[in-house]
């Protein structure tokens, strides 16, 4: 009887035993992956339907494509702790993501534009981007028009130094200190545009330009504050002042826009009649911000638009020392 009762217990200890903790055990190492799934689906869905409010949304839109890598791991890990379901669902969200940015960097079919070359370079410098290398740039490119921004009176002294000035006499600049300046330089006749949008944010100066041959293109340097914490509203605001294309001329809008393609503000602005030169050269992926410290650059924010009846033959993405901000040098051809 002892030995019989001996072996009933041991077996009927054993049965609960092997089974009953091991469950909570496998959902509690089960949670994180779907925390994390959850949330990737959450961001998937904001940015799909352009939902995006507030400053951290906004601000957490810029990094989509690094949200698209962060799915795709989260179904590797999933699928190597052998939670299929979860590894399922990371690699669906991971899908829907991958969609939204993947076609940035293939090129897109351009119209037949048959007018004029122009040639256009944005750079935000921090106020002290290296002016040789900025000069270098404009003749290596033979840029036509230069945008740009964070441009203090010292910084625009030393670019002319460096030889500016002759490459690019012809300017309506608004330097100022800190990071509100900016400028519109030219190899070609420039008149200054009044009255075309209200700028919002930093300096942003309008130019008409006129290129051999007598063709002209309305250009625009645009820096809008950030949209961090209260400045969200005001960043909003500042792209949708910016001007609409207009058929009766051809806009060019060039400069550190704070936004990327997976911004709504942004994508509503290109829906006006842009498009941008990096997408359309299958470039839209190539960071430009923050650079030259100790991370790469991991974001798109700078960026040349143009009315989208334009052709865009060329984009380079440029280093540029002492600024945050790598350079976008465009080469497009007018309708």
């Amino acid at each position: 009887m002892d030995q019989h009762g001996g072996a009933n217990a041991t077996v009927e200890a054993g049965r609960p035993a092997a089974a009953g903790p091991a469950a909570p055990r496998k959902r509690r190492r089960r949670w994180p992956a779907w925390t994390v799934v959850t949330l990737l689906a959450l961001w998937a869905v904001i940015r799909a339907g352009g939902l995006e409010t507030g400053s951290f949304l906004t601000q957490l839109m810029t990094v989509t494509p690094i949200g698209a890598g962060l799915a795709a791991l989260t179904a590797i890990l999933s699928l190597l702790r052998r939670n299929r379901p979860a590894a399922l669902a990371a690699a669906l969200v991971g899908a829907v993501m991958v969609s939204v940015v993947t076609p940035r960097a293939f090129g897109a079919e351009q119209p037949p534009a048959s007018g004029a070359p122009l040639r256009v370079l944005a750079i935000n410098l921090f106020g002290r981007g290296d002016a040789q290398t900025v000069v270098d740039l404009v003749r290596r490119f033979d840029v036509e028009v230069f945008s740009a921004l964070e441009l203090t009176p010292a910084e625009a002294e030393r670019l002319d130094a460096a030889g500016l000035k002759q490459l690019m006499p012809y300017r309506v600049l608004q330097a100022d200190f800190g990071a509100t300046g900016s400028g519109i330089f030219a190899r070609h006749p420039v008149t200054e545009l009044t009255g075309l949008f209200t700028p919002i944010g930093h300096n942003m100066p309008a130019a008409t330009v006129t290129l051999p041959g007598g063709g002209k293109v309305e250009f625009v340097a645009v820096h809008p504050n950030p949209p961090l914490g209260r400045m969200e509203a005001e960043w909003n605001a500042a792209l949708r002042a910016l001007p609409s294309p207009s058929p009766a001329t051809v806009r060019v809008l060039a400069g550190d826009f704070n936004a990327s393609l997976d911004h709504r503000a942004f994508r509503d602005l290109l829906d006006r009649g842009y498009v941008d030169a990096a997408d359309q050269a299958g470039k839209g992926l190539t960071p430009t911000w923050p650079n030259l410290r100790a991370i790469p650059p991991i974001i798109s924010i700078d960026h040349v638009l143009a009315d989208r009846r334009v052709a865009v033959r060329r984009v380079e993405i440029v280093d540029v020392p002492r600024t945050d901000h790598r350079g976008v040098f465009a080469e497009l051809r007018l309708p």
